[in-house]
C-alpha cells in the first residue's frame, strides 16, 4: 500500500477525501491527517508519505511553505497541492517546489481519483526504473572480475589487441599507459589455489589502492600475475619500485598465510599494451632465473649484471618465456572449460534431484558457488536452453510418466512434480506439449 498524507484545516475537507479515496481507490493507500503545516511537517517526518495533498491556507506553517519543507527532507515525495479559486496563483509558486498536480476546491470525486491514481503510475514506474538501474549496476559489480582476469590475459597473450585492452581499462578505471608487471611463481600447492588466488588479490588492492592501477591475472599454471599500471605521464621509478616492494610483501604474506615459498619476477616499465606484456615475459623469466625457491630478481638487475641477456638455467631470455606463456594460458583455458563442465554436470545433477521441490536458479548456483548472473549465462551457452526451460522440461517429463500409470490425480500429478498451482500447471502442460494435461490423459487411455 502507499501512504496518503491528506493536510486541510478543515476536517470535513480531509475526511471528504478519505472516503472517496478508499471508494474509488480501494485498498491503495494507507492515510494519514494533518490540520496545519506544522503537524503535516512532524507527520511526514514520521511516516515517509509517498504522496502529500495540501492545502494551501492553513493556520501558522501555510501550505506552501510545509511543503517545502517536506520536499527538503524527502525528495521523492508526491505532492498535491489544494487550493480555492482565489488562491489559484499559489499554483504558479507551487511550481519551483515540483508540485505538478493541483485540485481546485470544490473538487469532484473522479478528478481526486484520477490525480492519485496517476501519481501511482508515477511512483510505480519511479520504482521499476530504481529497479532496473540497481540490477544493471549489480550486474555491473559482478563483472568487473571478469574483466580484471581478461585484461589481465590479454596483457599475457601473444595476440594484444590494442582496443580491448582500452576498453577493459576503461571499464575498471583504471590508465594503462605504462605498467610494470610482477610474476609469483609457485610449488605445487594442492587444494590452496583459492586461499593463495584470494590473499594474492585482496593485499596486491590494498597496497595499490591510491597509488597505481592494478590488475592481478587468475593462476595460471604455477603462477599469478600483477600488473601495476599509471597513465603515460606518470614517473617509471614510482611503479619501479613500487613492484619490488609489492613483490616482496606478498612474498611474505603467503609464507605466513599460507606456509608456501615462492620465487618472484619484475619486469621492466614500458608502455601500452604491447611493453606491458614484454614486461611480463621478462617478468616470467625473472621468476625462474635461480633453480630455488625464496628467490625475487628484477628483469633490468640480472641483465645489467649479465650485460647480454639475463641467460639462467632455464631458458636464454624473456622472448624465450612466450612459449611456456601461451602454454601456461592454454592450458588454463582448457582447465577453465573443463571446470565449467565439472560444474555444470554438479549443476545438472542437483537440479534432476531436486526440481520436484521448490527450486530457483539462485538455489542451484549456489550449489555451485557461482553468482546466479554467470550461473545463468554459463548454463544457457552449454546446455541451449534457460533454467526455467529446463527445470520445466524435466517436469513436464516427469509428469507424463505419472500419468501413464494412473494412480495419482491430475492435482497430484501437479504438486509431485513441483507446482503449487493446478491451473498454472495446466497451461504449462499445454504450452510445452500442446495439450492439456486431462487431454493428454485421455489420450493415453485411448
Amino acid at each position: 500500500m502507499y501512504r496518503l498524507l491528506i493536510a486541510d484545516d478543515e476536517a470535513l475537507e480531509r475526511e471528504g477525501i478519505e472516503w472517496i479515496v478508499n471508494r474509488m481507490l480501494p485498498d491503495t493507500f494507507q492515510i494519514m491527517h494533518a490540520e496545519n503545516g506544522r503537524t503535516a511537517i512532524q507527520k511526514a517526518a514520521e511516516f515517509h508519505p509517498h504522496i502529500v495533498m495540501m492545502d494551501v491556507r492553513m493556520p501558522g506553517i501555510q501550505g506552501l511553505e510545509a511543503l517545502k519543507e517536506i520536499k527538503a527532507h524527502n525528495p521523492g515525495v508526491k505532492m498535491v497541492l489544494i487550493t480555492a479559486y482565489e488562491y489559484f496563483d499559489y499554483a504558479k509558486q507551487a511550481l519551483s517546489l515540483g508540485v505538478h498536480e493541483y485540485l481546485v476546491k470544490p473538487a469532484k470525486r473522479e478528478q481526486i481519483a484520477a490525480v492519485l491514481k496517476r501519481l501511482v503510475d508515477e511512483i510505480a514506474e519511479d520504482r521499476r526504473e530504481r529497479n532496473e538501474q540497481l540490477a544493471v549496476r549489480d550486474k555491473f559489480f559482478q563483472l568487473l572480475p571478469l574483466a580484471e582476469t581478461e585484461l589481465a590475459l590479454h596483457f599475457m597473450s601473444d595476440q594484444v589487441n590494442e582496443t580491448e585492452v582500452s576498453q577493459l581499462a576503461d571499464i575498471l578505471k583504471l590508465p594503462a599507459g605504462k605498467g610494470c608487471a610482477i610474476v609469483l611463481a609457485f610449488p605445487e600447492i594442492g587444494d590452496q589455489k583459492k586461499k593463495v588466488y584470494d590473499t594474492v588479490k585482496t593485499l596486491t588492492h590494498d597496497i595499490a589502492k591510491d597509488r597505481c592501477g592494478a590488475v592481478v591475472s587468475s593462476m595460471v599454471h604455477s603462477h599469478m600475475a600483477v600488473f601495476l599500471l599509471a597513465g603515460p605521464q606518470a614517473g617509471d621509478e614510482a611503479l619501479r619500485e613500487g613492484a619490488a616492494q609489492l613483490g616482496a610483501k606478498l612474498a611474505e604474506s603467503l609464507a605466513n598465510q599460507c606456509g608456501i615459498t615462492i620465487s618472484v619476477g619484475i619486469g621492466s616499465v614500458q608502455s601500452e599494451a604491447a611493453g606491458i606484456r614484454r614486461s611480463y615475459y621478462e617478468a616470467v623469466f625473472a621468476s625462474k632465473f635461480e633453480d630455488k625457491w625464496g628467490s625475487l630478481y628484477r628483469f633490468e638487475d640480472l641483465k645489467a649484471a649479465d650485460g647480454a641477456g639475463a641467460e639462467g638455467p632455464y631458458g636464454k631470455g624473456p622472448a624465450e618465456e612466450s612459449t611456456y606463456v601461451q602454454l601456461a594460458i592454454r592450458q588454463i583455458r582448457e582447465e577453465r572449460e573443463q571446470n565449467t563442465t565439472n560444474m555444470l554436470d554438479k549443476a545438472l545433477a542437483y537440479i534432476r534431484e531436486r526440481f520436484q521441490e521448490e527450486l530457483s536458479l539462485e538455489d542451484a548456483a549456489e550449489h555451485v558457488h557461482l553468482n546466479p548472473y554467470y550461473f545463468s549465462k554459463v548454463f544457457k551457452q552449454q546446455t541451449g536452453e534457460t533454467f526455467i526451460d529446463y527445470v520445466t522440461r524435466l517436469r513436464i517429463d516427469k509428469a507424463k510418466d505419472l500419468m501413464k500409470n494412473g494412480e495419482l490425480s491430475l492435482k497430484e500429478v501437479c504438486y509431485a512434480v513441483g507446482y503449487k498451482d493446478p491451473n498454472y500447471f495446466s497451461r504449462v502442460f499445454k504450452k510445452v506439449t500442446g495439450v492439456s494435461p486431462s487431454e493428454y490423459r485421455v489420450h493415453l487411455q485411448s
